[in-house]
């Protein structure tokens, strides 16, 4: 009885398939009626390799381009890497520190040189693993986020959404690394700390009354500018539009009414510091 032998069956037909152009937007020998499908492929990071992830979103998405080749679809599965930004610098910047290296002693241009180098070599091993996956994308339309091409395409929509007035430059709170300067909000990995609650009173202006703010960064009230609570909060209604005197400095700010304060937390008063909550 013969066994099926996917090491001896799949890599040679697999070839044969793309060498004929079957995954191409015109290896469809069955379209029909001008039907057409496309679907992007998320392009995967080269800062290593695949994971089971990638496995099973690579999988659904081949599912639906053969799904939609079969029902006469013309159809294109557009692959592509992406060069991920900051986590395949720190990638190359860690192998070059395993030698002794250092990105500065090298340069920018020479270091751009082995950026470029991990990318063949990691990209290569990505492509690889595609394949032996057995997905069908349209090789021959391979792109990389690093390309001219997409370069280019990226520049012109930024422009022309300036230009549309919906891009804005302004002052805003930015994740920010001492080693890599400012991050987006997907390069940062949040952790979970058990902090403490500090107890702060805030007397009213010209009154024995005081309300009691609870916070985890009492260093930070010489920049308070208010004070805040929720409006539906019974205990405070009466305060609003009032003023509260800051211990030890004097200046007096307002007390506000939001209903982002959560009333369960700590006092329910808030103290309004700029630039150390996007909130």
């Amino acid at each position: 009885m013969d066994f099926y032998n996917p090491k001896e069956i799949e890599e040679k037909y697999y070839q044969i398939c793309e060498n004929r152009g079957y995954f191409e937007v015109d290896g469809n020998k069955n379209i029909q009626n001008g039907k057409k499908f496309c679907i992007m492929m998320p392009p995967p990071n080269v800062t290593g390799v695949l994971h089971i992830g990638h496995s099973l979103t690579f999988t659904l998405q081949d599912i639906m381009t053969r799904y939609k080749r079969m029902d006469g679809f013309k159809t294109l599965y557009q692959p592509g890497m992406d060069h991920a930004g900051i986590a395949t610098q720190n990638v190359v910047e860690k192998k070059l520190l395993a030698k002794g290296i250092t990105k500065e002693s090298l340069g920018r241009e020479k270091f751009v040189d082995e950026i470029w180098k991990w990318k063949e070599e990691s990209g290569g091993t990505i492509l690889k693993q595609m394949r032996k996956l057995g997905i069908t994308p349209a090789w021959s339309r391979l792109r990389f986020t690093m390309d001219d091409g997409l370069k280019s395409a990226v520049r012109k929509a930024f422009v022309s959404l300036y230009n549309s007035g919906l891009i804005i430059r302004g002052n805003y709170m930015v994740n920010w690394c001492t080693h890599d300067g400012a991050l987006s909000d997907v390069e940062v990995e949040h952790k979970e700390h058990v902090g403490k609650l500090y107890y702060l009173r805030y007397f009213l202006k010209d009154s024995d009354e005081f309300v009691v703010v609870a916070t985890t960064r009492p260093e930070t009230y010489f920049g308070d500018t208010a004070v805040m609570v929720n409006p539906n909060d019974e205990r405070y209604t009466s305060l609003i539009g009032k003023k509260v005197v800051l211990p030890l400095i004097g200046r007096e700010i307002p007390i506000i009414a939001d209903e982002h304060v959560d009333m369960s937390f700590g006092t329910g008063v808030v103290k309004v510091t700029p630039a150390h909550d996007q909130n």
